[in-house]
């Protein structure tokens, strides 16, 4: 009788600790100690401009008075129109090599590792007006990155690299666009894995918390990987929920009563 009280008390304590609080399961709580990396912000330093990285592709249209002058600068739209648009991108647009520089039909290589698009789009501005065109021809170029990849992996609905046609996108779309984190993943402390050009940094946020909104690595990068952790209540494996928990424990109990109770008529 004393151990199956001992083995009562031991499996109420493996509930009590197995189940995941409703707290660590709701997004953009009021919370006072949680972990962010560096806030508070200012409001420049959320919005800064992204800088252009090796192997990024960039999409790049030139328009001026005469449109067949500038023909070849703008390959998007040729080629095969049943293609996606990933794949037209990857095949028209200019590829940033390891030496962070793109060659741009007659106009040669540039180098635009580290620069925003709008200044690579003074870059091709200020060459076409030197070797191409006259002010009067009205230049107008725009400088697009091809969508913003990114990696989500870990405890994580759809895990894999996804593009998102978008100027900014927020950690809570890229994660709905990657299948949402089950209850066994660990929202208080997700890792967003930054490429700088000194090399791969961690970032920590707490997406249950409402101050992951004033983070600046709240809007994701491109070529940014996002990691979920699983909780440990899932390497346990007593259940996700209280009810779960509750019929693994009550299936345990009865199992173990049944054999003490074979071995004590034996």
């Amino acid at each position: 009788m004393k151990s199956i009280k001992l083995l009562i008390i031991v499996l109420g304590c493996i509930f009590i600790s197995s189940c995941i609080p409703h707290k660590d399961t709701v997004y953009l709580q009021n919370k006072e100690n949680a972990t962010n990396d560096t806030i508070p912000y200012n409001l420049t330093e959320v919005q800064k401009p992204y800088r252009v990285q090796i192997d990024d592709i960039l999409n790049i249209r030139i328009k001026v008075l005469d449109q067949d002058n500038v023909q070849i600068f703008n390959p998007i739209g040729e080629g095969n129109l049943n293609a996606s648009s990933a794949e037209r991108a990857y095949f028209d647009g200019f590829t940033v090599d390891i030496h962070g520089m793109i060659r741009i039909p007659t106009l040669g290589r540039f180098t635009v590792l580290g620069y925003t698009t709008a200044e690579i789009e003074k870059l091709i501005e200020d060459k076409l007006l030197e070797e191409q065109f006259k002010e009067t021809a009205n230049i107008f170029i725009t400088v697009k990155l091809a969508g913003l990849r990114y990696t989500a992996n870990g405890e994580i609905g759809n895990p894999g690299t996804v593009t998102l046609y978008k100027e900014r996108v927020n950690i809570f779309e890229a994660i709905a666009n990657s299948g949402e984190i089950p209850i066994t993943g660990d929202k208080k402390d997700v890792l967003v894995i930054r490429q700088y050009p000194q090399g791969q940094k961690i970032h920590h946020l707490d997406l249950t918390d409402v101050n992951v909104m004033r983070s600046p690595y709240y809007y994701i990068q491109p070529n940014d990987m996002i990691y979920v952790k699983p909780l440990k209540q899932k390497s346990i494996g007593t259940g996700e929920t209280a009810v779960s928990s509750l019929t693994t424990i009550a299936t345990i109990i009865s199992i173990a009563a049944t054999t003490i109770l074979l071995f004590t008529r034996l």
